[in-house]
């Protein structure tokens, strides 16, 4: 299975600016550092923001910064709103003349499920303390991303 852009850059976003400082992040700045048009980014910050998962604020001194209460956000739910209800194969559009003796489809929805229970024993915590170097308390064969 692969993320789609958007997932991949919000998933960036969320790491970026789960950085601590002073002052808000800029679309700008992540757009630079993230190598992401600053077009994408504002639809990315805003449907974020729309989730509750970041803080915006508009104006001299504004930005963006991490909702903290995202830190418990299970992985898998936040990869599930963000990726949307796209189906792994299509069988209906055009029809498969397959369908009716193919068990690929049911097969390949077992094997997304079990994507998602496994980014569901993470929190966007575990992410984080995890690529401050810290391991998490669960024993998986997945790595997760690292940073830095």
């Amino acid at each position: 299975m692969q993320l789609n852009k958007f997932t991949d850059y919000a998933l960036r976003l969320v790491l970026y600016t789960a950085r601590p400082r002073e002052t808000p992040y800029t679309i700008a700045e992540i757009a630079k550092d993230l190598h992401v048009s600053e077009n994408h980014l504002v639809k990315i910050v805003h449907f974020m923001a729309k989730k509750d998962w970041l803080i915006t604020t508009r104006g001299k001194g504004g930005g963006i910064r991490l909702n903290p209460n995202v830190h418990t956000l299970k992985l898998g739910a936040m990869v599930r709103i963000l990726q949307g209800e796209v189906p792994i194969v299509e069988c209906n559009t055009p029809p498969c003349v397959l369908r009716s003796n193919c068990g690929l489809k049911g097969i390949l929805d077992q094997a997304v499920e079990q994507f998602y229970q496994i980014l569901d024993q993470y929190t966007v915590a575990d992410v984080l303390n995890r690529s401050n170097g810290a391991t998490p308390s669960h024993n998986s064969p997945i790595e997760l991303i690292q940073l830095g």
